[in-house]
């Protein structure tokens, strides 16, 4: 009889173990908006300015629902240094201002801004029709958490491929992992998958899904992005 009690005890505990442990990961959602369907819009463009040398510029605006709850604004440039048409390196500039949490107003207080420098390089290739492209990407973060400041260096790669589907349209996947250089190595982990539309020789878009898995929270986000990528140097009037 004892015996028997002791397991309708153990029971009993075990289900409100496992009501409190639900119980915090909803409340953990809705602190931090990972149940929501989020959205980012994002602008990307190429300019040529040089035989080697193009300007890199880009605009992201994230949103923790597809048009409500701000989360993130990044401005990024950057000089790319064409080595050929498969190799290319970069050195830019980020600036980036966050919401981190799901809270309306009183996530002002733990508002975080950043200045980040960045190098990187890209490698392309070709595999029957479809388009590999790897980015190695090196960071150094300097994060301003609303008074406290720190520097931090992450590492990044990304996998991309294309495929096209005609003249017009394509398929984009990629998977990119973040890993961090001091602390928790796993920074992040992206997986995208869009379809895209080549509207004229410099002008594309894409509308694609993207999991964002981090080491506490996941998060599902709709993208659509723009790709514009003018040759802005001067051309020589015909004689």
């Amino acid at each position: 009889m004892r015996l028997i009690n002791n397991i309708q005890q153990a029971g009993r505990i075990s289900g409100l173990l496992l009501l409190l442990m639900l119980g915090a990961n909803t409340l953990q959602a809705q602190v931090n908006g990972e149940e929501k369907l989020g959205a980012w819009y994002m602008y990307f463009g190429m300019n040529q300015v040089a035989e080697r040398w193009s300007i890199h510029t880009e605009a992201q605006f994230r949103f923790y629902e597809t048009t409500d709850s701000f989360n993130q604004m990044l401005l990024r440039t950057g000089a790319n240094y064409h080595i050929s048409d498969e190799a290319i390196a970069t050195f830019g500039y980020a600036y980036i201002d966050t919401d981190p949490t799901f809270e309306g107003d009183e996530a002002l207080l733990n508002k975080i801004t950043e200045h980040r420098i960045f190098q990187q390089f890209i490698l392309k290739n070709t595999v029957s029709r479809f388009a590999f492209e790897h980015r190695y990407r090196w960071e150094q973060r300097f994060l301003n958490f609303d008074g406290p400041t720190e520097t931090q260096h992450r590492a990044r790669y990304r996998l991309q491929v294309t495929y096209p589907l005609g003249d017009t349209f394509f398929l984009n996947w990629y998977d990119e992992v973040f890993l961090n250089l001091q602390g928790n190595i796993f920074g992040q982990n992206r997986l995208y998958l869009a379809l895209g539309a080549k509207l004229s020789p410099t002008l594309s878009v894409q509308a694609g899904y993207l999991k964002n898995h981090f080491s506490t929270a996941h998060y599902d986000r709709l993208q659509l992005g723009v790709f514009f990528n003018p040759d802005l140097r001067r051309k020589q009037a015909t004689p």
